[in-house]
């Protein structure tokens, strides 16, 4: 990298932190701060669920699993497409149907606040875990790219992405995501063809690929594992509480649908288009050792990007995979903050409140901290990432979701699925391989999926058959029934002028990105054509959302 990337890196970096700190005025109460105001636009909500679902790994998690093994990855990411058609077509209209500001908030009304509590410790816990695997991938990129120390990375980026979190609540997250969105979109169209032309073209790709480099399964990601990581990523995208915020911050049932069908679209077109960079560097350079194939990203763009480029790419990559900690970051001070703390002093302030969410992302900001700097002793990113999805994923938040459907589920039989789940998952995980049964990844997430599934089928056949309705289930929807009463129907003045607000400062930040991506196009002292073209259509989106934001309103 030369003075041009790191500059390119600064001014992308300054735009995203005021970005964030614009909306610091709109999350002046809990709603406009952990929802949006309840009236998202479904096209930003379903931008920011793709980009913090896909980011938490894509570059260096998928990235890895494709340079060592190629189509595999792209098999393994469809699933999450199907994932998404799921959720938006069953359960994301669940969600919104609650009119709760949190999934914690949800488990309150239906299964009583001794369950709320108990899965609130447990969601902690895990995000302790996932805020520390999505702030890892983020400095990894930056010391492969910049060769700055992991250290170091870990402890700015974690800083940085607090500081806009706890200034800008939701809305902050989501339109940063939209932004980073849609100038990494551009980074990775602008370094495919680059890419491919370091190898000799497609037609090379292809001719000095390894053996069984475009099977569908490959190693340990056997059609078990597979269609296993299907259903879990169903189930996570559709309890995830990270996850919720974006089908209950829309304004109807209809929007929080194609939120999760937008989702799945982009999952559809997205997985080859990211994982083709470090399939063509296994060409490229075939003998990455261990865990260097993390970095197999980002070094095949140091190759192929030209200056300045380098430095807009890997902006776009450091923020859009810390979109990811964003988001938990925000709903875990949610959490604290509407669901412990608010519970304790009911009678609070909202000024109060407000401080305490805000201190409340600076203290999760700082354990993910803690964890990132830890994932190298756990055996490295994706043993962490598959290894926490296989334990937790679906005994956390597949109960929940049932109990959206179901009407014969208690507090009990929910929390009982739970716990019986995790104690099987991890006496495979610790007990068992020192008494000669090890699970490998295809069973270890089969295991994880499978147990809870059969549990709850179970318990509802059992109760069906003595036709038992929750007594829970009907106090929950006489209270839904009145908070529905109590709610104000259609937009306030106040939503719409956010969400004009919102297109404004979009349409700003895309507009002067474009100029950007253009400028380093004609700068580049070859294959200007790409990113010059790219840099134009980027600059137009922003002048449009501009111009919209100024002759009517959402």
């Amino acid at each position: 990298m030369n003075i041009l990337d790191y500059i390119t890196i600064i001014l992308f970096s300054i735009g995203v932190l005021i970005t964030g700190v614009s909306f610091s005025k709109t999350g002046k109460d809990m709603k406009s701060f952990f929802s949006g105001g309840g009236n998202v636009p479904w096209g930003m909500s379903g931008l920011s669920l793709f980009m913090g679902f896909f980011s938490a790994g894509t570059f260096v998690v998928w990235g890895s699993i494709a340079y060592s093994y190629g189509m595999v990855s792209i098999v393994i990411q469809l699933t999450m497409a199907i994932a998404g058609y799921a959720v938006g077509t069953w359960i994301a209209p669940r969600w919104h149907r609650t009119h709760s500001l949190t999934a914690a908030e949800y488990i309150t009304n239906r299964l009583g606040v001794k369950t709320q509590k108990t899965y609130t410790y447990i969601f902690l816990a895990v995000s302790i875990f996932t805020m520390g695997s999505f702030l890892y991938p983020v400095a990894k990129i930056v010391e492969v790219t910049t060769g700055i120390p992991l250290t170091t990375a870990i402890l700015v980026l974690g800083a940085f992405s607090m500081v806009y979190v706890a200034l800008g609540g939701l809305r902050g997250v989501v339109v940063t995501d939209v932004l980073q969105f849609v100038i990494l979109f551009a980074a990775v169209v602008i370094a495919v063809p680059l890419a491919f032309d370091k190898i000799g073209g497609v037609g090379a790709f292809f001719e000095k690929a390894p053996d069984r480099f475009f099977g569908l399964f490959e190693g340990e990601y056997t059609p078990g594992f597979v269609i296993a990581f299907a259903v879990y990523n169903m189930f996570f995208l559709g309890g995830n509480w990270a996850y919720v915020q974006r089908y209950t911050s829309v304004k109807t049932e209809r929007d929080s649908r194609k939120t999760g069908w937008l989702f799945g679209v982009l999952y559809t077109i997205s997985p080859i288009l990211w994982m083709l960079i470090p399939m063509i560097y296994r060409i490229y350079n075939p003998s990455l050792p261990g865990l260097e194939n993390e970095g197999a990203y980002l070094l095949m763009c140091k190759e192929a990007m030209p200056d300045g480029l380098l430095g807009l790419m890997l902006g776009g990559m450091i923020f859009a995979t810390a979109s990811s900690l964003n988001a938990t970051l925000n709903i875990s001070a949610g959490v604290v903050t509407n669901d412990i703390f608010k519970r304790m002093r009911p009678n609070t302030s909202e000024k109060t409140l407000m401080n305490v969410a805000r201190i409340s992302t600076w203290g999760f900001g700082i354990t993910a901290i803690i964890i990132a700097l830890l994932i190298r002793s756990m055996g490295g990113i994706v043993n962490v990432v598959i290894s926490v999805a296989a334990l937790t994923g679906v005994p956390i938040y597949l109960p929940v979701i049932w109990s959206l459907f179901s009407k014969r589920q208690t507090a009990r039989t929910i929390l009982s699925v739970t716990f019986i789940s995790l104690t099987i998952n991890l006496i495979f995980k610790f007990v068992t391989p020192h008494l000669g049964l090890a699970l490998d990844r295809a069973w270890e997430m089969i295991v994880g999926t499978a147990v809870p599934v059969i549990l709850l089928a179970g318990i509802e056949m059992v109760l069906k058959a003595k036709e038992f309705i929750a007594p829970e289930y009907i106090a929950y929807i006489s209270g839904r029934n009145a908070r529905m009463r109590q709610e104000d129907a259609g937009d306030t003045e106040e939503s719409r002028q956010t969400n004009r607000f919102t297109q404004k400062v979009l349409g700003i930040g895309l507009g002067l990105s474009g100029v950007l991506i253009t400028v380093l196009g004609f700068i580049a002292k070859e294959n200007i054509v790409v990113p010059v073209a790219v840099g134009l259509v980027v600059t137009l989106i922003g002048i449009y959302l501009l111009i919209l934001s100024l002759r009517r309103p959402l």
